[in-house]
């Protein structure tokens, strides 16, 4: 199912649930630091870039195109960390499908830094569980996912 916003076109699954991707973005294959941005509606809170799947346009694409205009930063794209979901009613559930994306470059001017002020700043991973977990559960457990699957690699 497609719906019709100003300035976006959202796109529902089966269940209607509004189709997302979000890229936790790491500064090397250690996974150690992630970048967080500002957040559009509360720009003293930090969360992860992260935006709606588009028609006919793949999750992977998604994830790779919205943190190129939120955090404005270019990498390579690596696992997914999975699907999760949230169902606040029935009015407002999506699905957001989480990727690893190890970044090899970060651009001086990117789209949402011209347009609402966004900014982007790298944080220990450690620090990213603690701003998260102020205001963005749902995204503290894509980094808890992060970390369970780092913790997998070095057992």
């Amino acid at each position: 199912m497609v719906k019709e916003k100003p300035n976006s076109t959202r796109i529902y699954d089966e269940e209607g649930f509004r189709r997302r991707a979000a890229c936790i973005c790491v500064r090397s294959e250690l996974e150690n630091e992630v970048l967080l941005v500002t957040s559009s509606r509360r720009p003293d809170h930090w969360i992860i870039p992260g935006g709606g799947v588009e028609p006919d346009e793949e999750p992977s694409v998604t994830a790779i195109r919205e943190v190129r205009e939120e955090a404005g930063v270019c990498g390579k794209l690596g696992r997914c960390l999975g699907v999760f979901e949230v169902f606040q009613n029935s009015e407002r559930k999506h699905r957001t499908e989480v990727f690893v994306l190890v970044v090899t470059e970060e651009l001086s001017d990117w789209e949402d830094a011209r347009t609402m002020g966004r900014q982007r700043k790298w944080f220990s991973v450690e620090d990213a569980l603690e701003q998260l977990s102020q205001h963005k559960p749902v995204q503290l457990t894509y980094l808890q996912s992060l970390l369970s699957c780092r913790n997998d690699k070095v057992t």
